[in-house]
């Protein structure tokens, strides 16, 4: 049998088959034992392991119960995410396998609405002008807002998370694709605050000093109570799980909400800023 030699390094795709290939020769498993167990035929498994086929979600799944890996920092979902958002910053891609699972989710947002929480077309433009700009490629883009969707339609589950959404000011100052996006969007904010399980607040201008951060932010609580960060940077994303790293920051969250206006206080501002454009 000819045996195609592996470049790991070549791609993203390539390095999930090579490393379905080892864990796979690790056990003693022939292509056909795999597939029987994760219920695949043979001649996938190989188009997989040599990068001829792409995986897919399902399939990165059926690997991580076969493997064990499920809820480990390494799993073959992850790595699926990051070949299919390859233009998305780093950690990312893993952070939102968590999200779509948590049982809370806290996030803080600085300059644009965040992504859970914006309109179709508002995440458009902003792809749009990252292709613009020559950031990222149209499909890339596409990718982004693909996502986006993706994301939200994971929080409409039988038991939603709580949601807690504190925005800086400037996100709803900042206009965006002119004013029938903003209309569009600053309803999509209104909605969204008066759901049961939902907390949508404002970190005023006049907070100054008192924000405790300048970096749009994540912390996310999962089912089993483990908590969890992601934090951006310009050109990376950093995804931590030691709750001796995430409790200072889900304290200084704690006191970010209670320095910023109260939600009734959140939405007339924003109710104020949408009769503006109107």
């Amino acid at each position: 049998m000819n045996r195609k030699e592996l470049e790991p390094e070549s791609s993203p795709q390539a390095a999930f088959g090579a490393r379905l290939r080892s864990s796979r020769e690790a056990r003693g498993w022939t292509q056909d034992d795999l597939a029987e167990r994760m219920e695949y035929s043979s001649t996938h498994i190989s188009a997989v392991e040599t990068g001829r086929k792409p995986p897919t979600l399902r399939f990165s799944r059926s690997a991580d119960r076969t493997f064990s890996t499920e809820g480990t920092a390494d799993t073959f979902e992850r790595q699926w995410r990051e070949i299919r958002h390859g233009s998305l910053l780093e950690g990312f891609p893993e952070y939102v396998g968590h999200e779509g699972r948590a049982a809370e989710i806290r996030l803080y947002e600085v300059g644009v609405v965040p992504g859970l929480l914006q309109t179709p077309k508002y995440a458009s433009v902003l792809a749009g002008s990252a292709v613009k700009r020559g950031a990222i490629t149209p499909e890339q883009a596409d990718e982004r807002v693909s996502l986006i969707a993706e994301r939200q339609a994971a929080l409409v589950r039988t038991r939603p998370p709580l949601i807690f959404v504190v925005l800086d000011e400037s996100c709803i100052r900042r206009p965006i694709g002119g004013p029938a996006v903003m209309d569009a969007q600053f309803a999509r904010l209104l909605e969204f605050a008066e759901l049961p399980n939902t907390v949508v607040q404002v970190a005023p201008f006049a907070m100054g000093e008192r924000r405790p951060f300048n970096q749009p932010l994540y912390v996310l609580t999962l089912p089993d109570r483990q908590l969890m960060s992601y934090a951006e940077s310009a050109h990376r994303g950093h995804l931590e799980r030691e709750s001796t790293s995430v409790l200072p920051i889900l304290t200084a969250y704690h006191q970010l909400q209670a320095e910023a206006l109260s939600q009734a206080a959140s939405v007339d501002m924003i109710n104020q800023l949408r009769k503006g454009i109107s």
